[in-house]
């Protein structure tokens, strides 16, 4: 006797609306995602560039270069410019709100430092 084997349309619906719903977040926050890895890389070569008298209008300046090419709303006066062991500490913080769906929204913490390896 031969069982019957395969998936449920029930079952395929269920698992074809989950897998929607997590490409669609996946596609809601994959930029967010892009656009700090881009912030980071900036503040990184930027304290890589500079010399370290730079002042901290040289080195918003610099940043504000380097975010003009990679398109960022990112601005340089959001930026936290420490100096730690003689060497330019770049430092940044902020929220990002991403609209799901009616009125449901992610917020994601952003948070990256130079100082970190």
């Amino acid at each position: 006797m031969k069982y019957q084997r395969g998936v449920a349309l029930s079952g395929l619906i269920f698992w074809g609306f989950v897998f929607i719903m997590v490409a669609v977040l996946g596609m809601k926050v994959t930029p967010t995602a892009v656009e700090y890895f881009k912030i980071l890389k900036d503040s990184k070569a930027v304290v890589a560039q500079i010399p370290e008298t730079a002042s901290v209008p040289e080195v918003r300046a610099a940043f504000n270069k380097f975010a003009e090419v990679d398109h960022l709303e990112f601005k340089a006066d959001q930026l936290d410019i420490t100096k730690e062991n003689g060497k330019i500490v770049i430092s940044f913080e902020y929220e990002k709100r991403i609209p799901l769906f009616y009125n449901v929204s992610l917020l994601i913490d952003y948070k990256g430092s130079t100082a970190n390896p």
